[in-house]
């Protein structure tokens, strides 16, 4: 079977979605079976199943009762797979309809799982699999932001110039790359107290981190990592014979491409540093405690408190209507690009990161600024309101970004609001999407996109456990 067929078909399998459309009228009463059949799911946890059945009897909404027990579990239901070994757990996630793991897709898609491993263990298991794994993708190549799981693949963008490598799917450096994985281990070590994945391995990939941030602050030279890719989408390849524009080395940290995978055009990107200042931090603590790494985990959080700084002196700008906001990207010559992109890390998700605190004075107007027309990439439709961003184009909202907004919102309203653009807008197929049609939810990209689908439940979840009366409507 070739890759487009593979795609085409495991789309539809993987969403669990039927061929055949339906309407609205169809399932107001009785909604389908659109989740993927039991014998068919790579995964299954009783404790989901529990809380899936908990949400629906207490819900009295069905279309979100119908909606949750699709998406929160998609996840488990389509992309893991189990490549454990006798002596070490190992866990490959794939994004869903795209046959690789990105670190950062594969570390969102099992985050909303951290808090039912109290209750299974096989879930517990599956994700210190996926960190394990995690780390020895990181110390194959630090730059790279996507893997197969046979290491001696040699995919669609081996052709691309960089120093690509088997078992490589893309090597587009990004510094969320190396953010999530950390966000991932800490919450799993806080939740747990288990320090089984800080091996080795584990403390390698964070010397490869270290080394690949202090190399991508560009002060002494360019560093080791260029790219340019073969291709008629410009957001695909770095400018400048691969280097991306110039820089001046403020202490910030470059990411040549954005968690879009679409190329930076400043490569400050401050979203993501503020990111990195959040896992530095948070490796260096888990560096301190279990390993007894008292040198590497000074260095981490020096290197955190020098890219805070650079982002307050550089990546703040006065906008003239909004006043001091956060930009999405800077030089350090002094340009700034204002805008937001939905991929998070965005400007939007900073709270959600542990960034800022949602009341934060610059955060607030930065978010007035993010979900306002000043925002080129802010679109309003007969359907919803959301971010997209320039890897789908105009007019295309992002599912993820209206949960984010919701995720991050402090006011009642605007959450319920963003719920209920969710629950309108999935085109007829009972799953989130990559993007919808400003004015056609029917219109809309990947049919199967897990991170989608699971975070949507995280936040299903998350507003029937704290503020249930939202779910009311």
């Amino acid at each position: 079977m070739n890759r487009k067929t593979f795609l085409q078909q495991s789309a539809l399998l993987g969403a669990g979605m039927m061929a055949s459309k339906f309407s609205f009228a169809e399932f107001n009463s009785n909604f389908p079976e659109v989740r993927v059949p039991v014998s068919k799911r790579h995964f299954q946890s009783n404790t989901i199943e529990e809380a899936i059945k908990e949400f629906q009897k207490n819900v009295q909404n069905k279309e979100l009762g119908w909606l949750f027990n699709n998406c929160f579990p998609n996840t488990l239901d389509t992309t893991i797979y189990d490549e454990s070994t006798p002596s070490e757990k190992l866990t490959y996630v794939i994004t869903g309809d795209i046959d690789a793991m990105w670190l950062r897709d594969s570390s969102a898609q099992v985050y909303p799982y951290l808090q039912f491993m109290h209750k299974d263990k096989k879930l517990k298991d599956l994700i210190l699999g996926l960190i394990n794994k995690q780390s020895k993708c990181i110390n194959i190549d630090p730059y790279a932001n996507a893997f197969y799981n046979d290491p001696t693949k040699e995919g669609e963008w081996f052709s691309d110039h960089t120093d690509m490598k088997a078992g490589i799917h893309e090597r587009k450096w990004e510094i969320d790359s190396l953010c999530y994985p950390i966000r991932l281990a800490h919450a799993y070590w806080k939740a747990t107290n288990d320090t089984t994945p800080f091996n080795d391995e584990w403390v390698k990939a964070q010397e490869n981190t270290y080394k690949t941030f202090v190399e991508q602050q560009r002060k002494e030279n360019l560093g080791p990592y260029n790219f340019m890719r073969t291709t008629p989408r410009g957001t695909d390849t770095l400018q400048v014979d691969g280097w991306g524009y110039p820089v001046n080395p403020v202490g910030l940290i470059c990411s040549s491409f954005r968690p879009s995978d679409d190329c930076s055009i400043f490569l400050f990107l401050i979203p993501s540093n503020l990111f990195a200042v959040v896992s530095l931090r948070q490796s260096a603590e888990i560096l301190r405690k279990v390993k007894n790494n008292t040198v590497l985990a000074a260095k981490m959080e020096a290197l955190a408190d020098e890219v805070q700084k650079a982002v307050n002196e550089y990546g703040i700008v006065d906008h003239p209507k909004f006043g001091k906001i956060y930009a999405y990207e800077v030089d350090g010559f002094g340009s700034a690009l204002m805008m937001d992109d939905a991929n998070v890390p965005s400007l939007l998700s900073l709270p959600y990161l542990g960034a800022v605190s949602a009341n934060d004075e610059t955060y607030q107007r930065t978010r007035k600024f993010i979900l306002s027309e000043s925002n080129p990439f802010f679109f309003k439709g007969k359907a919803g309101e959301g971010i997209g961003g320039p890897h789908i184009g105009r007019d295309m909202i992002w599912p993820m970004a209206i949960t984010m907004r919701a995720l991050t919102a402090t006011n009642d309203n605007e959450i319920q609001d963003c719920i209920k653009m969710l629950a309108s807008t999935h085109g007829d197929t009972g799953f989130m999407h990559e993007t919808f049609h400003k004015d056609d939810p029917k219109k809309f990209t990947r049919h199967w996109f897990a991170w989608a689908n699971t975070l949507f439940g995280e936040l299903l979840w998350k507003i029937y456990k704290e503020k249930p009366s939202l779910l009311k409507f």
